[in-house]
């Protein structure tokens, strides 16, 4: 192999190695969300649903779900709930290296004066927005009004 042949060889290959390492396009130590257990009960009326699922954060940075948008309703929200009753909050926080829950009798995703009611079967899209990371687009599959994977 001629000397150029090899030089080109290890150019190329220093390349490949680089792009390799910012496959995922985000920087070192920076969040790294993936969404997962997405569902919403089928709402049993039509004025209002809620929306449940897992952020899982496997970068070292912590993250901050803000908001969320949906087709479905102009007006969502994010709540926790405490002692047994239900407020709304600006952001839930993604710990670096762990997990968000939204999950039944916990925090959740508000849906009010839905557009339409989803029925079991089909999917409502939702848009999770954070505060260090860009958007994660997500299907909720509406599921029997009393689906609670959990159990």
């Amino acid at each position: 192999m001629s000397r150029s042949t090899a030089l080109a060889a290890v150019v190329a290959l220093s390349g490949g190695l680089a792009l390799a390492g910012c496959s995922s396009g985000s920087e070192p130590g920076s969040p790294e969300l993936k969404v997962s257990g997405a569902f919403m009960p089928q709402p049993v009326n039509s004025e209002m649903a809620s929306g449940f699922l897992t952020v899982r954060n496997s970068g070292g940075t912590a993250d901050r779900l803000t908001s969320v948008t949906s087709d479905l309703s102009d007006d969502i929200t994010i709540h926790e709930s405490k002692n047994q009753t239900m407020q709304e909050v600006k952001a839930f926080d993604v710990p670096a290296d762990g997990k968000l829950d939204l999950e039944r009798g916990g925090n959740h995703i508000m849906f009010m004066r839905l557009k339409q009611k989803p029925e079991q079967g089909e999917k409502v899209t939702v848009e999770l927005r954070f505060e260090k990371s860009g958007p994660i687009k997500v299907e909720l599959p509406v599921e029997a009004p009393t689906h609670n994977p959990k159990h």
